[in-house]
Protein backbone atom coordinates (compact mmCIF):
# COMPACT_ATOMS: atom_id res chain seq x y z
CA UNK A 1 0.00 0.00 0.00
CA UNK A 2 1.34 3.42 -1.01
CA UNK A 3 0.03 6.25 1.15
CA UNK A 4 -0.93 9.22 -1.00
CA UNK A 5 0.46 12.39 0.55
CA UNK A 6 -1.20 15.79 0.57
CA UNK A 7 0.65 19.15 0.51
CA UNK A 8 -1.17 20.34 3.61
CA UNK A 9 1.14 23.32 4.12
CA UNK A 10 -0.02 24.64 0.75
CA UNK A 11 -3.64 23.76 1.50
CA UNK A 12 -3.59 26.23 4.41
CA UNK A 13 -3.23 29.12 1.97
CA UNK A 14 -6.20 28.08 -0.18
CA UNK A 15 -9.86 28.91 0.27
CA UNK A 16 -11.78 25.77 1.23
CA UNK A 17 -13.63 23.80 0.11
CA UNK A 18 -11.82 22.82 -3.08
CA UNK A 19 -11.09 19.77 -5.21
CA UNK A 20 -7.55 18.44 -5.26
CA UNK A 21 -6.47 16.15 -8.08
CA UNK A 22 -3.49 13.81 -8.05
CA UNK A 23 -2.30 14.20 -11.64
CA UNK A 24 0.29 11.43 -11.54
CA UNK A 25 -2.29 8.93 -10.27
CA UNK A 26 -4.64 9.92 -13.09
CA UNK A 27 -1.90 9.49 -15.67
CA UNK A 28 -0.83 6.16 -14.18
CA UNK A 29 -4.45 4.96 -14.27
CA UNK A 30 -4.80 5.98 -17.92
CA UNK A 31 -1.55 4.24 -18.84
CA UNK A 32 -2.90 1.09 -17.21
CA UNK A 33 -6.23 1.32 -19.05
CA UNK A 34 -4.58 1.90 -22.42
CA UNK A 35 -2.10 -0.95 -21.93
CA UNK A 36 -4.63 -3.53 -20.74
CA UNK A 37 -7.31 -2.66 -23.31
CA UNK A 38 -4.68 -2.54 -26.02
CA UNK A 39 -3.80 -6.21 -25.50
CA UNK A 40 -7.11 -7.08 -27.18
CA UNK A 41 -7.53 -4.01 -29.40
CA UNK A 42 -10.49 -2.91 -27.27
CA UNK A 43 -11.70 0.67 -27.80
CA UNK A 44 -12.14 2.82 -24.69
CA UNK A 45 -14.43 5.85 -24.42
CA UNK A 46 -14.17 7.88 -21.22
CA UNK A 47 -17.62 8.50 -19.69
CA UNK A 48 -17.57 12.29 -19.58
CA UNK A 49 -20.32 12.65 -16.98
CA UNK A 50 -17.93 11.37 -14.29
CA UNK A 51 -15.80 14.53 -14.41
CA UNK A 52 -15.75 17.37 -16.95
CA UNK A 53 -12.95 19.45 -15.45
CA UNK A 54 -11.08 20.82 -18.52
CA UNK A 55 -7.66 19.74 -17.23
CA UNK A 56 -8.94 16.22 -16.53
CA UNK A 57 -10.46 16.01 -20.00
CA UNK A 58 -7.26 17.27 -21.60
CA UNK A 59 -5.19 14.56 -19.89
CA UNK A 60 -7.69 11.89 -20.98
CA UNK A 61 -7.56 13.24 -24.54
CA UNK A 62 -3.75 13.19 -24.56
CA UNK A 63 -3.90 9.46 -23.80
CA UNK A 64 -5.92 8.74 -26.93
CA UNK A 65 -9.24 7.71 -25.43
CA UNK A 66 -12.58 8.40 -27.05
CA UNK A 67 -15.53 9.75 -25.10
CA UNK A 68 -19.04 8.71 -24.10
CA UNK A 69 -21.33 11.75 -23.92
CA UNK A 70 -24.88 12.00 -22.60
CA UNK A 71 -25.79 15.55 -23.67
CA UNK A 72 -25.18 18.07 -26.40
CA UNK A 73 -23.32 20.19 -23.88
CA UNK A 74 -20.89 17.34 -23.24
CA UNK A 75 -20.40 16.84 -26.99
CA UNK A 76 -19.53 20.51 -27.49
CA UNK A 77 -17.26 20.48 -24.43
CA UNK A 78 -15.17 17.53 -25.63
CA UNK A 79 -14.96 18.94 -29.15
CA UNK A 80 -13.62 22.16 -27.66
CA UNK A 81 -11.02 20.16 -25.71
CA UNK A 82 -9.84 18.47 -28.91
CA UNK A 83 -11.41 15.01 -28.92
CA UNK A 84 -12.02 13.86 -32.50
CA UNK A 85 -15.67 13.57 -33.48
CA UNK A 86 -15.17 10.04 -34.78
CA UNK A 87 -14.41 8.90 -31.21
CA UNK A 88 -17.60 10.35 -29.70
CA UNK A 89 -20.45 8.06 -28.65
CA UNK A 90 -23.72 9.83 -27.79
CA UNK A 91 -25.88 8.02 -25.23
CA UNK A 92 -28.87 9.07 -23.17
CA UNK A 93 -32.55 8.24 -22.94
CA UNK A 94 -33.75 11.77 -23.79
CA UNK A 95 -31.81 13.35 -26.66
CA UNK A 96 -33.28 16.70 -27.74
CA UNK A 97 -33.51 17.57 -31.44
CA UNK A 98 -30.76 20.20 -31.19
CA UNK A 99 -28.46 17.65 -29.53
CA UNK A 100 -29.09 15.09 -32.26
CA UNK A 101 -28.52 17.75 -34.92
CA UNK A 102 -25.23 18.70 -33.27
CA UNK A 103 -24.09 15.07 -33.39
CA UNK A 104 -25.14 14.79 -37.03
CA UNK A 105 -23.45 18.05 -38.01
CA UNK A 106 -20.20 17.03 -36.31
CA UNK A 107 -20.29 13.48 -37.77
CA UNK A 108 -19.87 11.72 -34.44
CA UNK A 109 -19.06 8.02 -34.35
CA UNK A 110 -22.35 6.67 -33.05
CA UNK A 111 -25.73 7.37 -31.44
CA UNK A 112 -26.64 4.84 -28.75
CA UNK A 113 -30.40 4.59 -29.27
CA UNK A 114 -32.82 3.67 -26.49
CA UNK A 115 -36.30 3.49 -28.08
CA UNK A 116 -38.26 3.27 -31.32
CA UNK A 117 -39.44 6.90 -31.06
CA UNK A 118 -35.83 8.03 -30.75
CA UNK A 119 -34.87 5.96 -33.79
CA UNK A 120 -37.65 7.60 -35.78
CA UNK A 121 -36.60 11.12 -34.75
CA UNK A 122 -32.93 10.50 -35.59
CA UNK A 123 -34.00 9.06 -38.95
CA UNK A 124 -36.13 12.14 -39.68
CA UNK A 125 -33.42 14.65 -38.67
CA UNK A 126 -30.71 12.80 -40.55
CA UNK A 127 -32.93 12.57 -43.63
CA UNK A 128 -33.39 16.33 -43.66
CA UNK A 129 -29.63 16.71 -43.83
CA UNK A 130 -29.17 14.02 -46.45
CA UNK A 131 -27.13 11.96 -43.97
CA UNK A 132 -27.11 8.39 -42.68
CA UNK A 133 -26.89 8.32 -38.88
CA UNK A 134 -24.82 5.46 -37.38
CA UNK A 135 -26.71 3.91 -34.47
CA UNK A 136 -26.21 1.23 -31.84
CA UNK A 137 -29.18 -0.23 -30.00
CA UNK A 138 -28.93 -0.01 -26.22
CA UNK A 139 -30.32 -3.30 -24.97
CA UNK A 140 -31.39 -4.10 -21.40
CA UNK A 141 -29.82 -7.55 -20.95
CA UNK A 142 -31.69 -8.32 -17.69
CA UNK A 143 -28.46 -8.97 -15.79
CA UNK A 144 -28.92 -8.47 -12.05
CA UNK A 145 -26.29 -6.45 -10.22
CA UNK A 146 -25.75 -5.85 -6.51
CA UNK A 147 -25.48 -2.10 -6.23
CA UNK A 148 -27.62 0.87 -5.15
CA UNK A 149 -30.96 0.86 -6.97
CA UNK A 150 -30.37 4.42 -8.20
CA UNK A 151 -27.38 3.25 -10.25
CA UNK A 152 -28.80 0.00 -11.61
CA UNK A 153 -29.51 0.52 -15.31
CA UNK A 154 -29.83 -2.77 -17.17
CA UNK A 155 -33.19 -4.17 -16.01
CA UNK A 156 -36.55 -3.85 -17.75
CA UNK A 157 -37.95 -1.63 -14.99
CA UNK A 158 -35.23 0.99 -15.61
CA UNK A 159 -35.95 3.95 -17.87
CA UNK A 160 -32.93 3.17 -20.02
CA UNK A 161 -32.63 1.00 -23.09
CA UNK A 162 -34.67 -1.45 -25.12
CA UNK A 163 -36.03 -4.55 -23.43
CA UNK A 164 -35.14 -7.93 -24.91
CA UNK A 165 -38.76 -8.73 -25.72
CA UNK A 166 -38.97 -5.54 -27.80
CA UNK A 167 -35.91 -6.24 -29.93
CA UNK A 168 -37.68 -7.87 -32.89
CA UNK A 169 -40.06 -4.91 -33.14
CA UNK A 170 -37.14 -2.50 -33.13
CA UNK A 171 -35.32 -4.46 -35.82
CA UNK A 172 -38.48 -4.51 -37.94
CA UNK A 173 -38.70 -0.73 -37.57
CA UNK A 174 -35.06 -0.34 -38.60
CA UNK A 175 -35.82 -2.09 -41.89
CA UNK A 176 -38.25 0.73 -42.70
CA UNK A 177 -35.88 3.62 -41.91
CA UNK A 178 -33.59 4.80 -44.69
CA UNK A 179 -31.53 7.44 -42.84
CA UNK A 180 -30.13 5.34 -40.02
CA UNK A 181 -27.65 2.49 -40.14
CA UNK A 182 -27.34 -0.17 -37.45
CA UNK A 183 -23.63 -0.53 -36.62
CA UNK A 184 -23.68 -1.95 -33.11
CA UNK A 185 -25.22 -3.02 -29.83
CA UNK A 186 -24.74 -1.16 -26.57
CA UNK A 187 -25.12 -2.37 -22.98
CA UNK A 188 -24.70 -0.79 -19.55
CA UNK A 189 -25.88 -2.81 -16.56
CA UNK A 190 -25.06 -0.50 -13.67
CA UNK A 191 -22.42 1.48 -11.84
CA UNK A 192 -19.90 0.87 -9.04
CA UNK A 193 -19.76 -2.86 -9.73
CA UNK A 194 -17.04 -4.57 -7.71
CA UNK A 195 -18.24 -8.13 -8.26
CA UNK A 196 -17.10 -9.47 -11.63
CA UNK A 197 -19.89 -12.05 -11.92
CA UNK A 198 -22.40 -9.63 -13.52
CA UNK A 199 -19.87 -8.85 -16.27
CA UNK A 200 -19.47 -12.56 -16.98
CA UNK A 201 -23.27 -12.94 -17.07
CA UNK A 202 -23.41 -9.99 -19.48
CA UNK A 203 -20.98 -11.75 -21.82
CA UNK A 204 -23.19 -14.84 -21.83
CA UNK A 205 -26.31 -12.80 -22.52
CA UNK A 206 -24.69 -10.92 -25.40
CA UNK A 207 -23.41 -14.21 -26.87
CA UNK A 208 -27.01 -15.47 -26.87
CA UNK A 209 -28.22 -12.22 -28.39
CA UNK A 210 -25.73 -12.40 -31.23
CA UNK A 211 -26.93 -15.91 -32.02
CA UNK A 212 -30.49 -14.59 -32.08
CA UNK A 213 -29.49 -11.83 -34.49
CA UNK A 214 -27.69 -14.31 -36.72
CA UNK A 215 -31.06 -15.96 -37.41
CA UNK A 216 -32.07 -12.67 -39.00
CA UNK A 217 -28.75 -12.57 -40.86
CA UNK A 218 -27.59 -9.61 -38.75
CA UNK A 219 -24.03 -9.25 -37.52
CA UNK A 220 -23.08 -5.90 -36.05
CA UNK A 221 -19.63 -4.40 -36.37
CA UNK A 222 -19.45 -2.95 -32.86
CA UNK A 223 -20.29 -4.30 -29.40
CA UNK A 224 -20.21 -1.71 -26.59
CA UNK A 225 -20.20 -3.14 -23.06
CA UNK A 226 -20.53 0.27 -21.40
CA UNK A 227 -18.87 0.94 -18.06
CA UNK A 228 -19.66 0.21 -14.43
CA UNK A 229 -16.36 -1.02 -13.00
CA UNK A 230 -16.17 0.13 -9.38
CA UNK A 231 -13.42 1.56 -7.20
CA UNK A 232 -12.36 0.87 -3.61
CA UNK A 233 -13.93 3.70 -1.61
CA UNK A 234 -12.96 2.08 1.71
CA UNK A 235 -9.23 1.69 0.98
CA UNK A 236 -8.20 4.24 -1.69
CA UNK A 237 -4.51 3.97 -0.81
CA UNK A 238 -4.49 0.17 -0.92
CA UNK A 239 -6.29 0.05 -4.28
CA UNK A 240 -5.74 3.36 -6.07
CA UNK A 241 -6.16 1.77 -9.52
CA UNK A 242 -8.88 -0.79 -10.31
CA UNK A 243 -7.81 -4.15 -11.69
CA UNK A 244 -8.18 -3.36 -15.39
CA UNK A 245 -6.07 -6.41 -16.26
CA UNK A 246 -8.64 -8.78 -14.73
CA UNK A 247 -11.54 -6.71 -16.10
CA UNK A 248 -10.54 -6.74 -19.76
CA UNK A 249 -9.22 -10.31 -19.47
CA UNK A 250 -12.68 -11.42 -18.31
CA UNK A 251 -14.31 -10.10 -21.48
CA UNK A 252 -11.57 -11.57 -23.65
CA UNK A 253 -12.12 -14.97 -22.01
CA UNK A 254 -15.91 -15.03 -22.01
CA UNK A 255 -16.86 -13.10 -25.12
CA UNK A 256 -15.69 -14.46 -28.48
CA UNK A 257 -15.34 -11.66 -31.01
CA UNK A 258 -16.77 -12.23 -34.47
CA UNK A 259 -14.50 -11.56 -37.47
CA UNK A 260 -14.16 -7.83 -38.07
CA UNK A 261 -15.97 -6.94 -34.85
CA UNK A 262 -14.74 -4.16 -32.53
CA UNK A 263 -15.35 -4.16 -28.77
CA UNK A 264 -15.91 -0.90 -26.88
CA UNK A 265 -15.98 0.12 -23.20
CA UNK A 266 -17.08 3.31 -21.43
CA UNK A 267 -15.30 3.61 -18.06
CA UNK A 268 -15.72 6.81 -16.08
CA UNK A 269 -15.50 6.45 -12.30
CA UNK A 270 -12.79 3.79 -12.55
CA UNK A 271 -10.52 6.27 -14.37
CA UNK A 272 -11.00 9.47 -12.36
CA UNK A 273 -12.57 8.42 -9.05
CA UNK A 274 -9.45 7.87 -6.98
CA UNK A 275 -7.42 10.81 -8.29
CA UNK A 276 -9.81 13.40 -6.84
CA UNK A 277 -10.34 14.55 -3.25
CA UNK A 278 -12.63 17.10 -1.66
CA UNK A 279 -10.63 19.24 0.77
CA UNK A 280 -12.56 21.02 3.49
CA UNK A 281 -11.97 22.82 6.76
CA UNK A 282 -13.61 22.23 10.11
CA UNK A 283 -15.87 25.12 11.06
CA UNK A 284 -17.04 23.76 14.40
CA UNK A 285 -16.96 20.68 16.59
CA UNK A 286 -20.38 20.46 18.18
CA UNK A 287 -21.09 18.23 21.17
CA UNK A 288 -24.65 16.93 21.25
CA UNK A 289 -26.36 14.90 23.92
CA UNK A 290 -25.40 11.57 22.34
CA UNK A 291 -22.76 12.31 19.73
CA UNK A 292 -20.17 14.76 18.43
CA UNK A 293 -20.51 16.53 15.12
CA UNK A 294 -17.68 17.76 12.93
CA UNK A 295 -19.22 20.57 10.89
CA UNK A 296 -17.33 21.25 7.66
CA UNK A 297 -17.39 24.13 5.20
CA UNK A 298 -18.04 21.55 2.43
CA UNK A 299 -21.49 20.11 1.98
CA UNK A 300 -23.56 18.10 -0.44
CA UNK A 301 -23.26 21.06 -2.79
CA UNK A 302 -19.66 19.91 -3.34
CA UNK A 303 -20.16 16.14 -3.03
CA UNK A 304 -23.74 14.95 -3.31
CA UNK A 305 -23.08 11.20 -3.46
CA UNK A 306 -23.55 10.45 0.28
CA UNK A 307 -26.87 12.32 0.34
CA UNK A 308 -27.99 11.04 -3.07
CA UNK A 309 -26.80 7.41 -3.04
CA UNK A 310 -26.03 6.80 0.65
CA UNK A 311 -22.47 6.44 -0.63
CA UNK A 312 -19.44 5.90 1.58
CA UNK A 313 -16.28 8.00 1.25
CA UNK A 314 -13.20 7.64 3.43
CA UNK A 315 -12.73 10.78 5.56
CA UNK A 316 -9.36 11.81 7.01
CA UNK A 317 -8.19 14.60 9.29
CA UNK A 318 -4.98 15.80 7.66
CA UNK A 319 -4.16 18.18 10.54
CA UNK A 320 -4.29 15.82 13.51
CA UNK A 321 -2.35 12.82 14.75
CA UNK A 322 -4.11 12.74 18.09
CA UNK A 323 -6.08 9.68 19.29
CA UNK A 324 -9.17 8.59 17.41
CA UNK A 325 -12.59 9.90 18.37
CA UNK A 326 -15.98 9.17 16.82
CA UNK A 327 -17.95 11.87 15.01
CA UNK A 328 -20.80 12.45 12.62
CA UNK A 329 -19.25 14.46 9.79
CA UNK A 330 -21.71 16.95 8.33
CA UNK A 331 -21.85 20.00 6.10
CA UNK A 332 -23.34 23.50 6.45
CA UNK A 333 -26.18 23.12 3.93
CA UNK A 334 -29.64 23.66 5.39
CA UNK A 335 -30.81 20.06 4.85
CA UNK A 336 -30.71 17.10 7.23
CA UNK A 337 -29.33 14.90 4.44
CA UNK A 338 -26.18 17.05 4.30
CA UNK A 339 -24.11 14.40 6.02
CA UNK A 340 -20.88 12.80 4.78
CA UNK A 341 -20.84 10.00 7.32
CA UNK A 342 -22.06 8.87 10.74
CA UNK A 343 -19.98 7.31 13.49
CA UNK A 344 -16.76 8.11 11.64
CA UNK A 345 -13.37 7.45 13.26
CA UNK A 346 -11.22 10.58 13.02
CA UNK A 347 -8.14 11.78 14.80
CA UNK A 348 -9.30 14.28 17.45
CA UNK A 349 -10.65 17.19 15.47
CA UNK A 350 -10.66 20.91 16.21
CA UNK A 351 -11.86 24.07 14.49
CA UNK A 352 -9.61 24.87 11.53
CA UNK A 353 -8.44 21.28 10.91
CA UNK A 354 -8.12 20.29 7.25
CA UNK A 355 -10.33 17.34 6.29
CA UNK A 356 -9.93 15.22 3.13
CA UNK A 357 -12.92 13.36 1.71
CA UNK A 358 -11.31 10.78 -0.53
CA UNK A 359 -12.24 9.19 -3.86
CA UNK A 360 -14.20 12.26 -4.97
CA UNK A 361 -12.84 12.46 -8.51
CA UNK A 362 -16.01 10.99 -10.01
CA UNK A 363 -19.39 12.66 -9.53
CA UNK A 364 -17.94 15.28 -7.19
CA UNK A 365 -17.08 18.43 -9.10
CA UNK A 366 -19.32 17.55 -12.03
CA UNK A 367 -22.43 17.32 -9.81
CA UNK A 368 -21.66 20.39 -7.69
CA UNK A 369 -24.44 22.93 -7.26
CA UNK A 370 -24.99 26.44 -5.94
CA UNK A 371 -27.86 25.53 -3.64
CA UNK A 372 -28.09 28.00 -0.73
CA UNK A 373 -26.31 30.47 -3.09
CA UNK A 374 -23.01 28.77 -2.35
CA UNK A 375 -20.08 29.43 -4.66
CA UNK A 376 -18.75 26.63 -6.83
CA UNK A 377 -15.37 25.54 -5.47
CA UNK A 378 -12.08 25.76 -7.35
CA UNK A 379 -9.93 22.84 -8.42
CA UNK A 380 -6.20 22.46 -7.83
CA UNK A 381 -3.71 19.95 -9.21
CA UNK A 382 -0.76 18.20 -7.63
CA UNK A 383 1.67 19.27 -10.33
CA UNK A 384 0.84 22.98 -10.21
CA UNK A 385 0.55 23.74 -6.48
Amino acid sequence: MVKRTFPIDKFKDLQTPFYFYDVELLKETLRNVVAEAGKYDYKVHYAVKANVNPRILSIVCENGLGVDCVSGGEIQTVLNIGFPADKIVFAGVGKADWEINLGLDKNIFCFNVESVPELEVINELAGRKGKIAPVALRINPEVSVHTHHHITTGMKENKFGINLDQLDTVLDTLDLLSSVKLIGLHFHIGSQLVDKEPFQALCSRVNELQQQLAKRKIQVEHINFGGGLGIDYACPDRNPIPDFKEYFELFHTHFPVYPGQKIHFEPGRSIVGQCGNLISQTLYVKEGSFKKFVILDAGFTELIRPAFYEAYHKIENLSSKEPIEVYDVVGPVCESSDCFGKQIDLNKTRRGDIIAIRSAGAYGETMASQYNCRQLPKAYFSDTL
